[in-house]
């Protein structure tokens, strides 16, 4: 679990200015990852009371820019953002309840699939985005 200390540190190191919005947002991030910008809004307004909604998207869009955090946008669904960035990580998504968890590189180093035909493209990530149903989905559907 990081500390406020720690997302000071995380912030001074991507040359941001350390604010009390950007250090509630890393940890409102950090401890629920694949969080809405809703959930994060409410999550902030608990730590420090008034906060506006585009101060949120402001200090989201700032956060993402310097790598700090990742903005994932499975089909169908709005933007979520987590504070696992670098390494090249998938996910599984539900298609019931629409649960995301976080999977490992599918195969090899980054960018983990070889694309058929690069199109002369420099590749350096890979986004996958696995859908089925989780575990509890799929119990109350085949039981």
């Amino acid at each position: 679990m990081s500390t406020t200390s720690d997302y000071e540190r995380m912030l001074r190191s991507a040359a941001l200015r350390v604010t009390a919005p950007r250090v509630a947002v890393l940890a409102a991030v950090h401890d629920h990852p694949h969080s809405d910008t809703d959930s994060i809004l409410g999550r902030v307004r608990q730590t420090l009371g008034a906060v506006s909604h585009q101060a949120v998207y402001d200090v989201l869009r700032a956060l993402t820019a310097a790598g700090l955090i990742r903005r994932i946008q499975p089909m169908g669904s709005v933007a979520r953002y987590e504070t696992r960035v670098g390494d090249n990580h998938h996910h599984l998504v539900c298609r019931s309840c629409a649960a995301i968890v976080d999977v490992d590189c599918s195969v090899g180093a980054a960018p983990c699939l070889t694309a058929s035909n690069d199109n002369g493209f420099v590749l350096d990530e890979a986004e996958v985005i696995y859908w089925g149903l989780c575990p509890e989905c799929a119990q109350q559907t085949h039981p």
